[in-house]
């Protein structure tokens, strides 16, 4: 399993955040996130929001670092890459692959 991490650069509600990802299935990345129990309300689209002080938890727990930029590019190349208003399948604009909120 490899999921990657960006540097936590991105303001929002009085703190800082990364975005975690994976390259090959939203399968993988909602198993990582578990793993660290991250709700399932922090994933967004394509990926979670992570706050800046869970990054090196993240990192600990196998997440690569990556560049902001490399994030977005692991999603594009993937085919994981959900921006928003773009439809997931059967034309619905609800996130693709969204977590159980149970889990």
């Amino acid at each position: 399993m490899t999921v990657y991490i960006d540097p936590p650069d991105w303001p929002g509600h009085g703190r800082m955040w990364s975005h975690l990802v994976s390259d090959v299935s939203y399968d993988e990345l909602h198993a990582f996130a578990r793993l660290l129990r991250i709700p399932a309300r922090a994933f967004e689209r394509d990926h979670y929001d992570i706050p800046s002080h869970r990054y090196e938890d993240a990192v600990r727990a196998g997440a690569v670092r990556v560049r902001s930029r490399e994030v977005v590019r692991l999603l594009h190349a993937s085919g994981l890459r959900r921006p928003k208003g773009r439809p997931g399948p059967g034309g619905h604009p609800d996130p693709v692959g969204r977590p159980d909120s149970a889990a």
